[in-house]
């Protein structure tokens, strides 16, 4: 295969969108363990951007390895082109999903007509929706479900010593999504509603039907009020966007109650004892059958992925600029001929 070549967006150097390139590349070959997958269509996903940049803000330590050439994305909807000869659970046809090497690679290699993709990262496609919604679902849909629904694995975190444990959720919960209008946080708010819990979404305004549609009970628009003064006596708190303004939502939880940031922030132990609450994060993983279950649940329309927008792989620059200027509802995803 390795004379052969395809279409790919890569990096040559580190920076803002215009590095991204579509050039010819090399056709990868899967080694054992192994599927080649047809791309159809690419899930972006914040990883994207911030290998894009050289994760200017990650510890070295924490930096996975990698080099350039670099084909970044994670997130993958396509058909199985060949298989190694140790893999026996997918075909040539098969129609495939699945989070790609994350994060133990920088990025997946996505961004391509073709790549390979360890068999236990990948998933049946859910029948019930097109290459592009499903694209959608990987990374933000087992974000949402290793915080919310089920961890599945026992790699330590490197943001805390305690290991995270999902809230068992149901109709006696109160769950506050932060962030909720975009990739984690449209799935988290079905997955929890699929749960039985009574879920607050916080967003901006030009959202609000979009969520109330998806199931959200209340609803509060951070660009008019602030969440934290608003919301009081809730068990969970997913704060999707996260960082060093996540500890603002401490004061919405009861005693016993959790905030789990997607994005880690600085919190005082002290201060969580006191209040009675616990903060766990998690950093999310490739899970073939966590996906599975996913998938399972589009297919029955329990859970939708929305699609904020699409652009053809040659425009993955337009893509990470649409990315950067924020608001965006569901998922930006890139089309491969």
């Amino acid at each position: 295969m390795s004379t052969h070549t395809m279409r790919a967006i890569r990096l040559h150097d580190f920076g803002g969108p215009e590095v991204l390139r579509y050039e010819e590349a090399p056709v990868p070959e899967p080694g054992p363990g192994e599927v080649l997958v047809r791309v159809r269509a690419v899930g972006i996903n914040p990883p994207d951007w911030y290998a894009r940049e050289g994760m200017p803000n990650v510890p070295p330590e924490l930096k996975p390895p990698f080099h350039l050439p670099l084909i970044p994305g994670t997130d993958v909807s396509g058909e199985v082109a060949a298989v190694a000869a140790d893999v026996t659970g997918f075909a040539a046809g098969d129609e495939v999903i699945g989070l790609l090497r994350f994060p133990t690679a920088l990025q997946g290699s996505a961004y391509a007509e073709y790549v390979t993709a360890p068999a236990s990262d990948l998933a049946r496609k859910p029948t019930a929706v097109d290459h592009v919604h499903a694209a959608g679902l990987p990374m933000s849909g087992l974000t949402a479900w290793q915080f919310l629904i089920e961890l599945g694995h026992d790699h330590p975190s490197p943001f805390q010593k305690a290991p995270h444990r999902p809230m068992a959720l149901d109709s006696g919960t109160t769950v506050l999504i932060n962030g909720a209008a975009g990739g984690v946080g449209h799935l988290a708010l079905q997955l929890a509603k699929w749960k039985g819990a009574r879920v607050i979404a916080v967003a901006s305004g030009a959202h609000e039907t979009f969520l109330r549609e998806l199931g959200a009970d209340e609803f509060i628009d951070y660009t008019k009020e602030r969440p934290e003064e608003v919301a009081h006596d809730v068990d969970l708190v997913l704060d999707t966007v996260g960082g060093p303004d996540s500890r603002r939502f401490l004061r919405t939880l009861k005693r016993g109650g959790s905030l789990y940031p997607v994005y880690f922030g600085e919190f005082d132990d002290e201060e969580n004892a006191r209040l009675g609450v616990t903060v766990t994060s998690t950093q999310v993983r490739s899970h073939g059958a966590q996906l599975a279950e996913l998938g399972r649940l589009l297919d029955a329309g329990t859970v939708r992925v929305a699609v904020d927008s699409t652009f053809p792989l040659a425009d993955a620059r337009a893509a990470h600029e649409r990315a950067a200027r924020g608001h965006i509802q569901g998922k930006i995803v890139l089309t491969v001929a």
